[in-house]
């Protein structure tokens, strides 16, 4: 984990600002939404996904936290392929 800002650890890789966007379409929240109900502010979220902008570690939690009570599984990337998500079933 990078300690302040930018990444979390998600078992062993780390959360990338594409992976937020999939997750999002995934559960079809708008950027409005998973700020209203992770408590990030949107131009925060925007800034992050379109990789413009730094987040602070904790935000990134909060946004990962709100993803998957929604039902998002945050998957690294390995040898074979990238980081991506998938919904719980």
């Amino acid at each position: 984990m990078i300690f302040g800002h930018y990444r979390l650890n998600i078992g062993g890789g780390m959360l990338v600002p594409a992976q937020v966007r999939m997750a999002r379409a995934a559960v079809g929240f708008s950027v409005r939404e998973l700020a209203q109900r992770s408590g990030v502010a949107d131009s925060t979220i925007l800034r992050f996904e379109t990789g413009k902008g730094d987040i602070l570690t904790a935000n990134l939690g909060k946004l990962q936290a709100t993803l998957e009570a929604a039902g998002v599984v945050f998957v690294s990337a390995d040898d074979a392929a990238g980081a991506g998500v998938r919904l719980k079933r």
